[in-house]
């Protein structure tokens, strides 16, 4: 346990910079907490639609692979501060906790206010010094380490020991994420990544196609994302349509892995609407509704096979004359209706901004930071956590696991 009683400065009011500031306060240290908004945990208030998915009950082996950059950096940091760890911390501090499907934890009330509120009295327990509408300008060296924090439009300057930069990344501007922490870094001599929107919804060329299924939601289908016939990804799960194009979390998900291929402009999103079914057994189960209805025409006899909102589209693009009555349709009409179910296509245009973006790909490189301490290589006394750093991951609670591993490392560290 350090007992040195240093001053250490925490930049950024986030998630990371929270439990950063509490650990750096349990090990004894004189801690002051700089956020430029009027309040905490903006971007935390709104994750999860509001409920906060604050990590993931899986096992280790899972963790890892849901982590998309740098997984082996992580591997301190996860195993001295697990999700069970992170878990373990908010009960004890007063928020329950359930598990939810895909074994996402959320506060036992669904309400994100009230994860920041046992933050907060925490933080004022142990007598964190939190400074609101204060924003971090400059990161202040001597003889090549951290000595203080320059505050915009004040003359003064913030002496520390130490300083945490926890300053998240560049999603949802509104919240506060300016990307300060990348300019601090760069100013210090730290290299940062290409940067880019990441966890976004996706603009597809068939726009008259969503515009009709805008606000449909289609559980447990499987995506496949290919470029030039090369599958990027697959995955089974929720998808909606929105009047642009795709969002949902498997959609999220798979934007992590599209950026890089973006700029071929060919990436093309398959939806199999029945992948419990293969092709044969799909057959088989619309030869039955056929039987069932044999006297219907075709635009009357989907209603057991698909949503009702999706039926005039699959109608449309399998090409089958509406009126025609189901006993007369062909056997090679109902194979381009099963290759349809089984493979809806969508041309992907581009993926949204930041103002859309769940999170930041890219940032500091970490090869620059020591992965036990998330302490500066390059100069003394200066640490980073969460978003700011060169880590992301999939949807469900992954990333803020990101945020508190890293956080803790720091946090305990100084």
């Amino acid at each position: 346990m350090n007992v040195n009683n240093k001053k250490v400065i925490v930049v950024g009011g986030g998630a990371a910079g929270m439990l950063a500031a509490i650990f750096a306060a349990r090990n004894k240290n004189q801690v002051i907490l700089l956020e430029k908004n009027e309040k905490l945990g903006k971007k935390l208030y709104i994750t999860g639609k509001g409920r906060c998915n604050l990590t993931n009950a899986c096992d280790m082996d899972d963790l890892f692979q849901n982590v998309v950059t740098n997984p082996k950096f992580l591997y301190g940091a996860f195993y001295s501060y697990s999700n069970f760890d992170v878990i373990n911390f908010f009960e004890e501090i007063g928020l329950k906790t359930k598990i939810e499907r895909g074994n996402r934890v959320f506060p036992e009330s669904d309400k994100s206010s009230d994860v920041l509120a046992v933050l907060l009295k925490e933080l004022k327990q142990l007598g964190v010094d939190i400074r609101y509408n204060c924003e971090a300008s400059e990161i202040i060296l001597k003889d090549n380490s951290f000595c203080g924090v320059k505050i915009k439009n004040n003359p003064e300057m913030i002496h520390g020991d130490k300083v945490i930069i926890a300053t998240g990344g560049l999603s949802y501007p509104a919240t506060g994420s300016t990307g300060d922490g990348y300019r601090f870094a760069k100013e210090m001599g730290h290299s940062v990544t290409k940067l880019y929107p990441s966890l976004v919804p996706m603009n597809v060329a068939e726009v008259s196609t969503v515009k009709e299924l805008q606000g449909l939601s289609l559980k447990n289908i499987h995506i496949r994302i290919t470029s030039k016939n090369k599958e990027i990804y697959s995955d089974f799960g929720e998808l909606l349509f929105t009047h642009f194009g795709v969002s949902g979390p498997v959609i999220l998900s798979a934007s992590s892995y599209c950026i890089s291929y973006m700029e071929n402009k060919d990436l093309v999103l398959s939806i199999d609407l029945k992948p419990a079914l293969s092709k044969e057994q799909l057959d088989t189960r619309i030869l039955r509704d056929f039987d069932e209805f044999s006297n219907k025409q075709y635009k009357n006899a989907l209603d057991q096979l698909l949503p009702r909102k999706l039926i005039q589209v699959i109608i449309a693009l399998s090409k089958i004359d509406p009126e025609k009555k189901v006993n007369l349709i062909t056997k090679e009409e109902r194979s381009r209706l099963v290759d349809l179910l089984k493979g809806m296509e969508f041309h992907i245009t581009r993926l949204r901004d930041y103002n859309e973006a769940v999170i930041t790909k890219g940032g500091i490189q970490v090869k620059e930071i020591n992965p036990s301490t998330m302490e500066s290589k390059l100069i003394s006394g200066v640490y980073f956590a969460g978003e700011v750093l060169d880590l992301d991951a999939l949807t469900g609670g992954f990333n803020l696991q990101i945020a508190w591993s890293t956080a803790y490392s720091a946090g305990s560290a100084v």
